[in-house]
């Protein structure tokens, strides 16, 4: 069995990341069987999906996505920086790619978050998760714990993940433990067999971010058939584990 596949911020390296034209690419892809996505809450505590706390990189605007509601966001021009095809793109709402993605696909959802930015975010998703009967589809990671925990409190049905580049394998079990967390999501460079045999005697899952070289997704396999690998290119996974 291949490593599952999980198209970063939809599929990013065809479409302008995570917007619903990335999901869709990444949808078209048979064996995508997860799609990681970033989260913020909008000026009126709608979680939308972008990855920058600033518009300025992916958008037409400049500012804070804190300082514009939902539906300001979704006027915004998301697509056209990267093609012009994509022109017209909108911010979505993470309830729009749930939608989208419910019953064809997992979704990982990053929680872009740190020492409280964004009270909240948390409850938003968990109770968007819950509201669509996706609380078992899906996991929630971040790079910061106390999000985790939040989450945790909030609903025991939904898996937490902790987001790394790297970080030893005790260290790993040792966090996720006091997370109750169940996935190391960590920099792909940093996986090794040593973290995999500790991880599986751990029963916790590991997804390896970003991968976009077909030598590199060659290297996780070999490691071990579990590793999630998350990367901008899923027709590149194809191509290796599908066609090759």
């Amino acid at each position: 069995m291949n490593n599952p596949c999980v198209a970063h911020r939809g599929a990013s390296g065809h479409a302008p990341e995570n917007t619903l034209a990335a999901i869709r690419e990444a949808l078209a892809y048979p064996y995508v069987q997860w799609i990681e996505l970033d989260v913020q809450l909008s000026l009126d505590g709608i979680p939308v999906v972008i990855h920058d706390s600033l518009l300025n990189r992916t958008t037409n605007a400049v500012g804070r996505v804190a300082d514009y509601t939902a539906a300001a966001m979704s006027r915004i021009d998301a697509g056209r920086w990267y093609g012009r095809r994509f022109a017209g793109e909108g911010v979505p709402l993470l309830e729009q790619v749930l939608q989208e993605t419910k019953g064809r696909c997992r979704l990982n959802i990053e929680l872009k978050t740190y020492g409280g930015l964004y009270p909240g975010l948390e409850q938003g998703v968990v109770q968007l998760l819950h509201d669509h009967g996706l609380q078992h589809e899906a996991v929630i990671t971040s790079f910061d714990g106390e999000a985790l925990r939040k989450v945790r409190q909030l609903s025991g049905d939904i898996r937490t993940g902790l987001i790394v580049d790297k970080i030893t394998p005790a260290a790993a079990v040792t966090e996720l433990r006091q997370l109750d967390a169940g996935l190391l999501s960590i920099g792909y460079r940093s996986v090794s067999q040593e973290l995999m045999a500790r991880m599986h005697g751990e029963g916790i899952a590991v997804m390896a971010w970003t991968v976009n070289h077909m030598a590199a997704m060659r290297r996780l396999a070999a490691i071990d058939p579990a590793i999630m690998i998350c990367t901008n290119y899923p027709d590149r996974y194809g191509q290796l584990f599908k066609n090759g």
